[in-house]
């Protein structure tokens, strides 16, 4: 019986100093994992608000190419659905 007392005593031991192991790693992970978890959040605020990512990118193409060269790509783009539109249905038309 003393033996396993004084088997116990050293496990108990060994636990105390692998348990201050574990904590000192997780200290040093703390900063990183912190830094990861806010990047995934920015991550997911940005999915879950994609109209806001749009405005964003809005503001960022009209800044670099003004109100006039903004209006110029929706003409373009008006213009091109139009006429993909006039396109499909001629296709569709001959069958």
């Amino acid at each position: 019986m003393l033996e396993v007392m004084r088997r116990r005593s050293e496990l108990l031991s060994k636990i105390a100093s692998q348990r201050g192991e574990a904590a000192g790693i997780g200290a040093r992970w703390q900063a990183p994992l912190a830094l990861a978890d806010q990047g995934l959040a920015a991550v997911h605020f940005l999915r879950s608000n994609p109209a806001l990512v749009a405005g964003v990118v809005a503001l960022l193409v009209i800044r670099r190419r003004g109100v006039v060269g903004l209006a110029k790509g929706v003409w373009r783009m008006w213009k091109g659905y139009r006429l993909f539109t006039a396109f499909s249905a001629k296709l569709l038309s001959r069958r």
